[in-house]
């Protein structure tokens, strides 16, 4: 691959084999979807699948992952296709990457390492590419040994070099002065950040999630006019981006735009990104789109509800929206599924298409779960009015004995209390005490776009 630039797989296409392994009772199709899934994955990078490799075996080897007869077969494959990377569909070990490479001549990644190189050119703002290259470090580190061509191509900073034992040692304590360095930074940016999202505590928010490219940036583009990048590729977008949105009755919401859920990726990837966690922790409902157009969007769907039970988001209200209704071209699918989910909406967020039954289904939701307050200002207080009603849906106004009386409603949290993880349940790789990386609301206006990186104070 390139080594032109930090975290990027290449400029030049570089040419990589694809590997999976069949196990027991997995049909060979489910192999092949998960590898066509690596194939986008490669392409998100920059990179181009020349062949693919698969090999029926019950249990990977603990020394090489494949039986050693093909491995020599896949060296040999890779020799034939001019192929100078093979990219394995599971995760590896950090000791079966380096036999590999050793008996393959080339560079050995995993679907991990390959989704991390994708974070690093996806992220935008500032905090998202420190929380990227926090997991690259917290990834690399036991994978140390014998890769430093691989450590410095993803992370920046001096850090010596030399020969033997010793010299590992220092680099492995360099990184982990990187990696406190980095939670330092995050812990900072964090604090800046809560006071600004205090300022929206009492708005209802809708998290729009769902599995990688299955359309949810399209979506809020659709709703709220705006112009979030968007593009057929896998993890087209990292950073959560936030909203605001007027339902049909008056009120205003704050939807939140996540980034994808994915097969086979680690638990402990996944929450060293809080930005995702700490938007989807604090939303009141998930607006769950999928890809209809998919020909597995039953299996992505699961693996979505999986991954928030894991998350313990399981018991946020969901709304299921079927996306890409006009790439079908049989209706008694549709009418068959309408069967099987009451109550699931089926729109097209690119054509939008049934559009308008979306907003009208998150009204029930938030009139579900508000509680209605009332507060008084006297009329020389515009500004501490005009704030209140920034922050939270009026329903009334009236004028009493000489003071503005202002009826509102609010999310009632009572049921369902913020979700924190305890610290056993905190891996490695996650950001224990540092968060999100979403884009930034300017005061007052949260239609306004991103946070701006500031490349000075890197």
């Amino acid at each position: 691959m390139s080594r032109e630039k930090p975290g990027e797989i290449a400029e030049q296409r570089d040419r990589a084999i694809l590997v999976g392994v069949q196990r027991r009772n997995v049909p060979i199709w489910e192999v092949n979807d998960h590898l066509d899934e690596l194939e986008q994955l490669l392409d998100t990078a920059g990179g181009v699948t020349v062949g693919r490799f698969i090999q029926d075996r019950h249990h990977p080897d603990a020394r090489l992952f494949l039986g050693s007869g093909k491995v020599q077969e896949l060296h040999g494959m890779l020799e034939a296709l001019e192929a100078k990377i093979a990219i394995f569909d599971d995760d590896l070990t950090p000791g079966q990457m380096r036999n590999l490479e050793k008996e393959l001549q080339c560079r050995v990644m995993d679907r991990a390492g390959l989704i991390l190189d994708i974070f690093a050119t996806r992220a935008r703002t500032r905090e998202a590419r420190i929380q990227v290259q926090l997991a690259q470090s917290l990834y690399l580190l036991p994978r140390l040994t014998g890769r430093w061509r691989h450590f410095s191509r993803q992370v920046s900073g001096p850090i010596a070099r030399g020969p033997g034992e010793t010299q590992l040692e220092l680099d492995k304590q360099a990184i982990k002065k990187h990696v406190s360095r980095l939670k330092r930074e995050l812990k900072r940016i964090e604090k800046a950040r809560e006071t600004r999202r205090h300022r929206r505590q009492g708005m209802y928010k809708a998290a729009i999630i769902g599995y990688t490219n299955a359309g949810k940036s399209t979506l809020i583009n659709a709703l709220t006019h705006s112009n979030i990048f968007v593009e057929d590729r896998l993890f087209a977008t990292l950073d959560p981006t936030v909203r605001s949105y007027r339902l049909p009755d008056g009120s205003r919401i704050l939807l939140i735009d996540t980034v994808g859920f994915i097969r086979k990726l680690p638990l402990g990837l996944m929450t060293s990104f809080k930005s995702t966690l700490e938007e989807s922790r604090r939303a009141d409902l998930f607006i769950h789109v999928v890809d209809i157009s998919h020909p597995h969007w039953e299996g992505q769907l699961l693996k979505t509800d999986e991954l928030l039970k894991e998350l313990k988001l399981g018991s946020i209200p969901q709304i299921l929206v079927f996306n890409k209704v006009d790439a079908i071209e049989d209706p008694l699918l549709i009418e068959g599924l309408q069967r099987q989910f009451p109550g699931a909406l089926f729109i097209s967020a690119l054509r939008e298409i049934r559009l308008h039954d979306l907003p009208l289904k998150i009204a029930e939701y938030t009139q579900q779960r508000f509680i209605r307050k009332s507060e008084s200002f006297r009329p020389d207080e515009v500004v501490r009015l005009k704030d209140l009603e920034e922050r939270v849906q009026v329903v009334g106004r009236s004028f009493v004995d000489g003071l503005i009386v202002v009826e509102y409603i609010i999310p009632d949290h009572s049921p369902r209390k913020t979700i924190e993880l305890s610290d056993d349940e905190l891996s490695d790789e996650e950001l224990s005490d540092e968060e999100m990386s979403d884009e930034e609301m300017s005061d007052g206006e949260y239609e306004e776009g991103e946070e701006e990186i500031d490349e000075e104070s890197e």
